[in-house]
């Protein structure tokens, strides 16, 4: 067994960590007693040498990410399956099958960890370098939790380490009951398929934390022209489509997404003539067309990842909302997002707020949004509502 390294924090320090937030940042912390290196596992003390908590250490402004309040073993397959079992039996609430987030970072205890089920398959992502070093442990834990539901698991990580860490990794299977093991699967969401790379598509597949807002976006829908922007595999569109939307267009800058939106609307029905995708850049489209929907979806990728970034991600989200504003029609819905963690939902509303008088239209708020369940939030680090959209009303 390794022997953490021991981390004491400076006075008062303490007080996040006993109000169970799960970062301690660099800071907050007097000294350290071995040399540590990055992803190794860490025990938090508090001035008097109280032992708080275990995590993973990294250089950097999170210098420790928490996995568990008090003594723990990190090495143990136990401590792992206890962790996945927890997160299942909250899945299981709301019934989730086919598709649905088993692990969403802090909402489940597990920093730096995120698994995605799609059908027979876990796709894992993780987001620290200690996280990483514990994968297999993670995909065996995996394996006594889920049972024979589960036939593979995936690490799809190289994408969201640290660079200079990734560049000695590579994604694959970490377990496979199947000597060839599947690249893709279909899902069914709210009685809509789709098909899912967790492979070669981006984050794990599948942006599983729309769940809710695309079967909102159906009640809409119904007789309307609807405009799906950022549509990446069409998940609003196909819901749309669903619902009896009389026109979809799907528009993303990759060629390869709109080749996946259309796969996923011929998997539902014909819609012949109904939808159109267009690889193109979404600003360009909406400057362009002249055509203004009844009902629009604007989910872009984050604009900003970090707090350095988040003037210019403002400027960006009120320049995308008042282009899109101008192409709804009078009386018609506008459901528009943002994923960025550093952008919160104040400031997400006024941004939208002040597109909607720059372009002097009066706009009505029908709904505040989130992500779907499965992607829960610790009341103890509100950071991980990252999701928030509004649904608007324009006259």
């Amino acid at each position: 067994m390794t022997t953490p390294i021991k981390v004491f924090l400076r006075a008062g320090k303490e007080i996040p960590v006993l109000r169970f937030h799960p970062w301690v940042f660099s800071g907050a912390i007097s000294r350290i007693e071995g040399q540590p290196e990055d992803g190794d596992i860490a025990e938090v003390f508090d001035k008097r040498g109280t032992l708080l908590g275990i995590g993973h250490f990294h250089h950097g402004s999170i210098a420790v990410r928490l996995l568990h309040f008090g003594a723990a073993n990190l090495e143990s397959g136990s401590f792992w399956e206890a962790k996945l079992q927890n997160a299942l039996a909250v899945r299981l609430i709301k019934g989730y099958s086919s598709a649905f987030r088993l692990v969403h970072g802090e909402g489940d205890g597990l920093s730096g960890l995120v698994v995605d089920v799609y059908g027979n398959t876990a796709v894992m992502q993780c987001h620290s370098i200690g996280m990483h070093r514990q994968r297999a442990l993670i995909a065996a834990a995996l394996q006594k939790v889920l049972g024979k539901n589960l036939t593979a698991v995936y690490d799809k990580s190289v994408e969201s380490l640290p660079p200079k860490y990734a560049e000695n990794q590579q994604n694959g299977y970490q377990w496979s009951a199947n000597e060839t093991p599947e690249t893709s699967a279909i899902i069914e969401e709210n009685g809509a398929k789709f098909r899912v790379d967790w492979v070669s598509g981006q984050k794990t597949g599948f942006f599983l934390d729309q769940r809710d807002n695309r079967l909102l976006l159906a009640e809409f829908a119904k007789g309307k022209s609807v405009l799906n922007a950022f549509c990446y595999t069409g998940g609003f569109s196909c819901l749309a489509l669903q619902a009896g939307a009389s026109l979809v267009h799907s528009v993303d800058v990759s060629p390869k997404a709109i080749a996946l939106c259309n796969e996923n609307v011929a998997l539902n029905a014909p819609f012949a003539g109904q939808h159109e995708g267009y690889a193109d850049d979404v600003m360009k489209f909406l400057k362009n067309t002249e055509r203004d929907y009844e009902v629009m979806v604007i989910d872009p990728p984050a604009y900003a990842k970090s707090l350095d970034k988040r003037h210019n991600a403002v400027q960006g989200y009120k320049r995308l909302n008042a282009e899109a504003m101008r192409r709804v029609a009078p009386g018609g819905i506008l459901f528009t997002f943002s994923c960025s963690q550093v952008v919160d939902r104040e400031l997400f509303y006024h941004t939208v707020a002040a597109a909607a008088m720059e372009l002097g239209r009066p706009v009505r708020v029908l709904h505040h949004l989130s992500q779907s369940a499965d992607h829960p939030v610790s009341l103890f680090h509100p950071e991980g509502a990252y999701l928030k959209g509004l649904v608007l009303c324009l006259d």
